[in-house]
């Protein structure tokens, strides 16, 4: 059994590159998302 199998990502095709860049653009977008949500609500842009 390699790593890749291992915790909470035991299903086939967990490490693939597809799943890897949709998840990464996730927790990119969703980041970006609350910094833009965060500058809005420190500064009141009309």
């Amino acid at each position: 059994m390699t790593d890749m199998n291992r915790g909470i990502m035991k299903f086939k095709g967990a490490d693939s590159t597809p799943a890897v860049a949709l998840s990464g653009l996730l927790i990119i977008g969703a980041i970006v998302g609350l910094i833009l949500w965060a500058l809005e609500s420190a500064y009141a842009f009309s």
